[in-house]
């Protein structure tokens, strides 16, 4: 099932609800920012972030882990990054305390994130997570997890958003324990993609 809101236009304020839960659900805003901001956002990120390259164990090899990423505490976040301009501008639209910036460069259709949902001890409860999406159009999946009391119930189709540049979509923190999301990869795509995620982290015990 694709999903695509057709008559939606630059900074409507009135997102198209994907999904629907008692914190929100899952939202999305296809151009919430003007263009001349984001591609300076785009530009500025992709020169100057702190971009790390990462391995992992799968199974019984290391791989590389397939997209660059970075990450930023709001409270030390750099001068040269549009980072805090950003935020702002979420917040006018998502008005919750982020803490933490998480950036993932996807440097063409090759580069991709399974199917997951963020780690619910690594969220504050009730707080959504914001993702503003900059470069090349990606698909993201979204899709229910399969219900664990019924192991042999059929899982229901993903929904597939086209998260385009400038883009915003928020999901809430319920969303995170029903279904999970990735972006597969795409032999479409030979454009980067960068994805920058706003969360709130609890605080340390």
């Amino acid at each position: 099932m694709s999903a695509r809101p057709a008559a939606m236009g630059l900074f409507d304020a009135s997102p198209w609800q994907v999904i629907d839960d008692a914190e929100g659900g899952v939202r999305y805003w296809p151009g919430f920012a003007a263009l001349r901001d984001v591609d300076q956002w785009f530009a500025a990120l992709l020169a100057n972030a702190g971009w790390e390259a990462h391995r992992r164990q799968m199974y019984d090899r290391v791989v590389d882990v397939p997209r660059l990423t970075a990450t930023y505490r709001v409270d030390q976040l750099p001068d040269d990054l549009p980072l805090a301009g950003m935020l702002a501008q979420v917040q006018a639209i998502i008005p919750a305390p982020f803490n933490s910036v998480g950036l993932n460069l996807y440097r063409d259709g090759r580069d991709s994130v399974a199917m997951h949902n963020d780690k619910l001890h690594h969220l504050a409860p009730g707080q959504p997570i914001a993702l503003v999406s900059l470069g090349a159009s990606r698909r993201m999946l979204l899709r229910p997890k399969r219900d664990p009391r019924d192991p042999g119930a059929a899982r229901a189709n993903a929904i597939r958003i086209e998260l385009e540049h400038g883009s915003l979509l928020a999901m809430s923190h319920a969303s995170q324990r029903t279904h999970e999301h990735g972006i597969p990869k795409t032999a479409g795509c030979a454009e980067p993609r960068m994805s920058v995620v706003f969360r709130v982290r609890p605080a340390p015990r």
